[in-house]
């Protein structure tokens, strides 16, 4: 599949997308509804990005964010009366920006695609992150979660990736699963974070996670 040099940009504070998993939105400002309608008339894709820093100063204007991101296809638009809309993304492929582009009442960048469709996880990191989902997900038997787990044939890179995605880390933890160069650094990555979530509700230490 070819996939386009230039995409829309969407940059949120609260999501971190993923290949391979859903994620629903809701399309209000003028600026994002020009967008997916751009989007649906072309290529159907939209890169998801996290903003950083003091993006509240900026928010309206150019704020900073963080260059590697997600980009996803629409995969359902539901337009309202009102001129918003109800749409569903489904995660494709990481990418870095290599260029910011401003020529639209919404940001465009020039991007390199990731490619890690045949990257896998070495079988002793798989069975390592499996067992440890197992015990963080042990409260919720009967969930979606716990039945992917029990999915022997289930591919590496969605193992990974949903739960990398459904998980409830911080988001700045999510980032830096999502800039991992490797499927199998990710894996890895996604272990620590939940041992280091572990201790710290051990602890019984405060939090400065970002909301």
């Amino acid at each position: 599949m070819d996939l386009p040099a230039i995409i829309p940009i969407f940059p949120l504070h609260n999501v971190v997308l993923f290949p391979d998993v859903p994620l629903p939105l809701h399309i209000f400002e003028p600026r994002y509804r020009e967008m997916i309608k751009d989007a649906a008339a072309s290529h159907e894709l939209i890169g998801m990005t996290l903003l950083r820093g003091d993006w509240q100063d900026s928010y309206y204007d150019r704020p900073e964010i963080f260059p590697v991101g997600c980009a996803g296809r629409l995969a359902h638009v539901e337009p309202l009366p009102d001129g918003r809309s109800n749409v569903l993304l489904h995660g494709l492929c990481e990418f870095e920006i290599a260029r910011d582009i401003y020529e639209r009442p919404y940001r465009q960048a020039q991007i390199r695609w990731w490619n890690r469709s045949q990257q896998t996880v070495p079988a002793e990191l798989r069975a390592a992150l499996v067992e440890r989902l197992g015990r963080a997900l042990a409260v919720q038997p009967d969930s979606a979660g716990q039945r992917l787990l029990q999915d022997d044939v289930l591919p590496d890179q969605k193992l990974v990736n949903f739960f990398s995605y459904m998980l409830d880390l911080p988001v700045l933890v999510k980032q830096a699963l999502l800039q991992e160069p490797t499927l199998a650094g990710r894996a890895k990555r996604l272990i620590d974070a939940l041992e280091f979530s572990d201790a710290e509700s051990a602890g019984g230490c405060g939090s400065d996670r970002p909301h």
